[in-house]
């Protein structure tokens, strides 16, 4: 769960380390509930724009910590309440006692450690992430560029989420830039920029006042910034982590549950609290 917090796809790789095969899916399809270094900045960006802003000073930082520190504990208590569910479902089992034994200590081989960390996980990581970066790259540059009737693709298929997304307490705009966003979690809030600018290719403001500006412009309120963060904290594996983990479970079935359990625990959280708000006058 804790190298998750870096890369959920190098968390799944260390689940290597557990021998129960139960206990070591477990851990699979529940690494994804913690933030990655991808989601970070997407969350640190919302809770400064609308939850903390961006005056400075040592309170500012205390606080946007404090904010950050909390999403990131539930994101952990959800990691929990998912496993012992699948522990009771579809994993049922008896757990297991988990002994690690220490190696005897030998002098580091210094070059040896930096060739099997480049091979074994960088550029394994790498590979996956480039061969659905290139394709997805090449989806989002003409989703953006044709256009029909008047209107980009991207657009039309904004358009046709909006409903679903106003349930959840966004937009249309959000939701697809969510699922552009499969390849990394980074190019999400991009997406977002590009959609509502009307832009045909990704893009960054130039601070996050003008950012906030754009958003509260398109609708964006209180309510909108804390499901997003939702949603960003809960929804689908990135394709590079969905890859890893049907090599490591060897299934498609495994992998579709660990895309489909974040994801749906997360839309119902959007919904809840939409709902919830609303209901108070939020």
């Amino acid at each position: 769960m804790c190298m998750g917090f870096g890369c959920n796809a190098a968390g799944i790789v260390g689940c290597r380390i557990i021998d129960s095969p139960r206990e070591r899916l477990l851990a699979i399809l529940t690494n994804n509930f913690v933030p990655c270094n991808g989601r970070f900045p997407t969350l640190i960006a919302i809770l400064t724009m609308f939850f903390v802003g961006s005056a400075g000073g040592w309170g500012t930082s205390a606080l946007s910590a404090l904010l950050l520190t909390g999403v990131i504990l539930l994101g952990v208590g959800l990691t929990f309440a998912a496993t012992w569910l699948l522990s009771v479902t579809v994993l049922k089992g008896e757990p297991s006692s988990f002994t690690l034994e220490l190696p005897p200590y030998r002098k580091p081989q210094v070059g040896k450690v930096i060739v099997r960390s480049i091979f074994d996980r960088t550029l394994f990581v790498l590979g996956r992430a480039a061969a659905v970066a290139a394709p997805a790259g090449l989806l989002i540059w003409l989703m953006a560029n044709v256009t029909v009737g008047g209107a980009t693709l991207l657009s039309h298929c904004a358009a046709l989420l909006d409903p679903l997304g106003r349930v959840m307490g966004m937009d249309g705009v959000i939701l697809m830039a969510f699922i552009l966003g499969f390849p990394a979690n980074e190019i999400v809030v991009p997406i977002i920029l590009m959609a509502y600018l009307a832009q045909g290719s990704l893009l960054e403001m130039g601070s996050l006042a003008e950012m906030k500006a754009l958003f509260l412009a398109n609708g964006w309120t209180w309510v909108t910034a804390v499901n997003v963060m939702l949603f960003s904290l809960m929804h689908w594996p990135c394709s590079t982590t969905l890859l890893t983990i049907r090599k490591e479970t060897g299934s498609w079935r495994w992998t579709a549950l660990a895309a489909a359990l974040p994801t749906a625990v997360g839309a119902g959280a959007c919904i809840l609290f939409t709902a919830l708000a609303r209901l108070l006058g939020g």
